[in-house]
């Protein structure tokens, strides 16, 4: 029980420190607002032309006595975009943070060195293209993870009782788990730690990774909601990854040891936050 309440703090933690940097928090919202766009333009075509690609897709049932062909097809399209919203839910995070990758890549990086004590942050020296060929592979592995788990766990709704209870709690903890890989993989990649060892670390860890993700997973649901909370959850996924790694950490805005401005900017870096000099993004 302490560890999920620990994983709900480091949530609260993360949405307190973007509030403390508009600037940040600013940047950190366009990936979230472009893969919304995208989003309900894909939901809106199929909540128009769903019926016509169930009609489509079973040609059988053309000459079914009415309401049987209606009712069934019907069913179908409710089943298609319900399933649509699930995927939606569960892969909004990976694309989202493949879109936005240098501007989380980032803001991960300045919390880093906000809260490690002697004001320095883990850095890959890998260039932009091949941290997101990393990312972008990873996220699709984890997609396809996720979508085997939405599919199944969508079928087993149809079981009676079990699939109104248990079900809904299950789907909530497993879409808590891949949301919580998804955002701590900005912090985890850059220390070079690849998926199979981060989801061994996350499985070492499961009531806290829960205690991050779920009520993340949950506040998700809501519309437009994961969009302003993104920013956010990576930071607090930045400092969740900090304590499966075992490292130190002070309170974000004390003075680090040392010296209090950090380490210069790596080489070539092209992400500048005019509010945070020599800071990245």
């Amino acid at each position: 029980m302490r560890d999920l309440g620990a994983g709900f703090g480091h949530l609260l933690k993360g949405q307190r420190w973007v509030a403390r940097h508009g600037r940040s928090y600013g940047f950190g919202l366009v990936p979230g607002l472009i893969t919304l766009v995208l989003y309900v333009g894909v939901l809106v075509a199929l909540a128009l032309w769903g019926d016509d690609v169930v009609a489509w897709a079973t040609p059988f049932a053309d000459d079914w006595p009415s309401p049987w062909a209606g009712l069934f097809r019907g069913f179908l399209t409710a089943v298609l975009f319900a399933l649509a919203l699930l995927l939606a839910v569960l892969t909004f995070t990976a694309v989202t943070l493949l879109v936005g990758q240098p501007f989380y890549e980032s803001l991960s990086e300045r919390v880093d060195r906000d809260v490690s004590p002697d004001g320095t942050a883990p850095e890959s020296h890998l260039p932009l293209w091949r941290e997101l060929w990393i990312s972008g592979r990873d996220s699709l592995r984890i997609v396809l993870r996720a979508a085997v788990w939405g599919v199944l766990l969508f079928a087993a709704g149809f079981v009676p009782v079990v699939g109104q209870t248990a079900v809904p709690v299950i789907g909530f903890f497993v879409t808590g788990f891949f949301l919580t890989e998804e955002l701590a993989s900005v912090a985890l990649q850059r220390r070079g730690v690849q998926l199979r060892e981060r989801l061994a670390l996350l499985r070492s860890r499961k009531t806290l990774v829960w205690g991050f993700g779920t009520p993340l997973g949950l506040a998700f649901l809501v519309p437009f909601v994961a969009v302003f909370l993104m920013p956010g959850a990576v930071a607090g996924a930045t400092l969740l990854a900090r304590e499966l790694l075992g490292e130190e950490t002070r309170e974000a805005g004390t003075e680090p040891a040392g010296d209090p401005a950090g380490p210069d900017p790596a080489p070539g870096d092209a992400f500048t936050d005019p509010a945070e000099p020599g800071g990245r993004l």
